[in-house]
This record gives structure tokens, C-alpha cells and sequence, in this order.
């Protein structure tokens, strides 16, 4: 068994130093020489550019890592978050919904590790160069919505939601907590495997709609 980690360890090792070769490790990347942005050059940001370029590349990789975090922590529920966002991602897409309205069903939970008081803010800052108005202000709302299922159990207005009658996503945002959301903690459910949500979200994350660093009418910057 030893015998085969270290052959494993080594052949790991083998594909690491391949990578960095590809690549280019830290070191051998070329990096701006400014201390302080006020002396920043045109050629010190178009190195910067291209850097921010590539690292955007990977993007929907470091969001389907950190998704996976929610594994393990059922929060109380009868499943685990990781499996809630699956579950309701799945029902979305069974639905018949498009891969972009799948993806923020399958990431809407993703704040809860690091945003525990809002982790719908979170979800929904993340998603927001990427998608639809109405897609972004269903993620943004939703916990405010979901309240509607339980508030009144924490002494809490379970029509909270109300306070938003006015908007025209209003009526998107109920559906998505009613069809997809509230009722996707059934450990008996059969959820689709997160690798067929895997190329949605590459696709979804592959360029932004909207952003301060894209060109307008032109292609992003970074």
C-alpha cells in the first residue's frame, strides 16, 4: 500500500512540475514593478491583464471547490447543504429550466460558509456579472422568501417577502422558493450527480455579461 502512494505521490508530483513548466511558476511569471498604483504603467497593466485574464479561466473551478465545502453540514436539516443545492438545482432542471436559471438554483446556498447572516447577498454578488436581472434578484431574495416556509417558528413576519410586492421579479422569486427550493431536503430524492451540472456552470462563468473592467460594447479588459 506505501509502495503505491509513493508511486502515486510521484506521478502527482510529475503533473504539478508539468503544469508549472506550462504555465509558468509565481516566480517565473512576469510581474509589474510598481509599489504603489499612482506610478503604474500602461505595460505594468497590460501584465496585469493577462494575469487576471488566466485566473479568470478557472473561475467556475474555485466556485464548484468552495460549493463543495457545504458537504457534511446539515445545519439541523435532514440532508447536507451540498445536497440541498443539488437537490434543488436537479428539481430546477427537471423542470425544465435553462442552464443558467440550473446554475443559481444549484449555487444559491453557496454564502453559507462565509456569510452565514446574509449568505444570499453573497450568492447573488458572485453570480451578478454573469446572469439575468431577474436571475440575480431571485438569488439575492430568496432567504427572504424561503422565510415565508418558517418565520413565524422563530418569532419572525413570514411575509417579509411583502415588502417587495412592488417589484416585477417578485413573482419569479416565490416560484423559485415554492417549486425548487423549500421542499429540496428529501434525503429520499433522487439528485442529479454534480458532475452534469459541472459543464452549466463553465458555460455560465466563461464570460461575464456586465462588469467595471469589460469595455463597453467591446470585450472585458480582464
Amino acid at each position: 500500500m506505501l509502495k503505491n502512494v509513493t508511486h502515486f505521490g510521484a506521478f502527482q508530483t510529475a503533473i504539478d512540475l508539468y503544469q508549472i513548466y506550462k504555465k509558468g511558476s509565481p516566480a517565473m511569471q512576469k510581474q509589474a514593478t510598481f509599489t504603489a498604483m499612482t506610478e503604474g504603467t500602461p505595460a505594468d497593466y497590460a501584465i496585469i491583464g493577462k494575469a487576471n485574464g488566466e485566473h479568470a479561466k478557472a473561475l467556475a473551478n474555485r466556485i464548484l471547490d468552495h460549493l463543495a465545502l457545504l458537504k457534511g453540514d446539515t445545519g439541523g436539516f435532514a440532508i447536507d447543504r451540498y445536497r440541498h443545492c443539488l437537490q434543488t438545482a436537479t428539481r430546477a432542471y427537471r423542470d425544465g429550466r435553462d442552464n443558467e436559471y440550473v446554475v443559481c438554483a444549484l449555487l444559491h446556498d453557496i454564502g453559507d460558509t462565509l456569510a452565514s447572516a446574509n449568505h444570499a447577498d453573497l450568492a447573488a454578488t458572485m453570480l451578478e456579472p454573469f446572469v439575468s436581472k431577474e436571475n440575480y434578484w431571485i438569488v439575492k431574495h430568496h432567504g427572504i422568501f424561503q422565510g415565508y416556509y418558517f418565520f413565524e417558528h422563530l418569532g419572525l413576519d413570514k411575509n417579509m417577502r411583502d415588502e417587495y410586492r412592488d417589484s416585477k421579479y417578485w413573482h419569479a422569486c416565490a416560484e423559485f422558493c415554492a417549486k425548487y427550493d423549500q421542499n429540496s431536503f428529501d434525503p429520499d430524492y433522487e439528485d442529479m450527480p454534480i458532475e452534469e451540472f459541472i459543464p452549466m456552470v463553465k458555460e455560465v462563468f466563461m464570460r461575464p455579461k456586465s462588469s467595471i473592467y469589460k469595455k463597453r460594447g467591446k470585450e472585458e479588459i480582464f
